[in-house]
């Protein structure tokens, strides 16, 4: 999207402002609403059009900050999101798995910053792929989050974990695109 590395936000979110229910699925009993838009009941397709240009803008990033809930939940997935390295910044020490079993998974005690600044590292010229409500809100008020690409599906969920719950502060945004598909809206921001 940019002409420079940039570390991005990428998350489905119902109208509401949620990205999970209270038990952390991905909207409602199916735990597949949020994410049909690319995995039409939870499996993962080849697709093509503006859905598949969204999906390989996310797969070019270089690196993944991921939140440590998030990358417990996900297992880490298997030690690498695609390949790409993980960093998890988080006060406590990585669980038995991310200490021995997945090289390509760390986790970064200094914060936020120093964990986006690994991850920029690593990632060489490409982007960050960040991923998790409470780190992109961590990342927001450190001023390490340059955009946000927000899918917002037509639901709305009422309830459970929403994405930007807790800020310090108003954070300016700038619309870079909007783009329309069956499924839901997808719109990218410059965080200002």
């Amino acid at each position: 999207m940019s002409d420079h590395q940039s570390s991005v936000l990428f998350m489905s979110m119902s109208l509401d402002g949620f990205i999970a229910d209270h038990n952390d699925y991905l909207g409602g009993d199916d735990d597949h609403r949020l994410h049909n838009w690319f995995a039409p009941g939870g499996e993962f397709v080849q697709l093509g059009g503006p859905v598949g240009e969204l999906m390989d803008e996310m797969k070019s990033c270089g690196a993944v900050v991921a939140g440590r809930r998030t990358a417990e939940l996900m297992d880490h997935w298997g030690g690498s999101h695609g390949g790409l390295p993980i960093f998890v910044p988080s006060h406590r020490p990585p669980p038995p798995a991310a200490r021995w079993g997945y090289p390509l998974v760390t986790y970064v005690t200094d914060g936020i910053d120093a964990a986006m600044a690994q991850a920029k590292a690593a990632a060489g010229d490409r982007n960050v792929h960040v991923v998790g409500g409470y780190t992109a809100q961590r990342a927001l008020a450190a001023g390490v989050l340059d955009e946000i690409q927000i899918h917002q599906i037509p639901v709305l969920l009422g309830g459970g974990r929403r994405l930007f719950d807790v800020l310090p502060s108003l954070v300016e945004l700038e619309i870079l695109r909007v783009i329309d598909t069956p499924e839901a809206t997808h719109i990218r921001y410059r965080v200002r």
